[in-house]
């Protein structure tokens, strides 16, 4: 008997890792430029494979469906890079938390988010449009906002616990005008319908955190 037979994994060696790692790479690139430029229903998969320059069963086998793309694209440009760590794991965010400050809490949370905003901020419009065709996109949607209210609880809860929360606010309600500050939909309509900058997003955002949260 074989040991693949035995359910022992088959040896892939560290090169053909990396190239296959290479080639998804390759292929989220492509996607991202097609679904920035023509949206997420106007880009087909052959359109992804021609734009990677690799087989269309290249695509999928690596990703197996569109929508599957998408999510996967959208995990590495939230993280910033392809490890499998959600947000609350990530070294940014602990120390994050574990901020003494308040309002450098405030300051350095808005600094984050622009970040994110600059990194993944076309893509969330990308996901956010493309419900509306793909059930499974619009389940990522709604994925993504529950996420990003799920992270947020935390900080509002560290303010709570500093003292620095405004007196008619509960954790939740802040929480919840974090998450409204905080949403894609606000960043786009001041940054991509406004033209603002990213500097001026964040300072706006630093601002409005401190005035809507924070103890007088």
């Amino acid at each position: 008997m074989s040991e693949d037979v035995k359910g022992r994994r088959p040896y892939v060696s560290p090169r053909r890792r990396e190239q296959a790692e290479a080639t998804r790479a390759v292929i989220l690139d492509a996607a991202e430029r097609l679904f920035l430029r023509d949206g997420y229903t106007a880009t087909p998969m052959p359109a992804v494979a021609a734009e990677a320059n690799v087989a269309l069963k290249t695509v999928y086998v690596a990703f197996t469906t569109k929508s599957r793309l998408l999510h996967e694209l959208w995990n590495v440009r939230l993280g910033g890079d392809a490890e499998p760590l959600p947000v609350v794991a990530r070294p940014w965010y602990q120390n994050l938390i574990a901020e003494p400050d308040p309002e450098q809490l405030l300051r350095r949370f808005a600094a984050q988010s622009r970040q994110v905003k600059e990194r993944a901020g076309g893509l969330m419009m990308v996901i956010r449009n493309g419900g509306s065709s793909d059930p499974a996109v619009a389940n990522l949607w709604r994925l993504i906002q529950d996420e990003f209210h799920d992270v947020l609880h935390p900080i509002a809860a560290r303010l709570h616990e500093h003292g620095a929360l405004a007196e008619h606010l509960t954790i939740t309600t802040a929480t919840d005008l974090l998450w409204t500050l905080n949403h894609p939909d606000v960043w786009h309509l001041l940054c991509v319908e406004r033209g603002w900058s990213a500097d001026a997003y964040q300072d706006w955002l630093v601002r409005s955190f401190q005035t809507q949260l924070l103890s007088a």
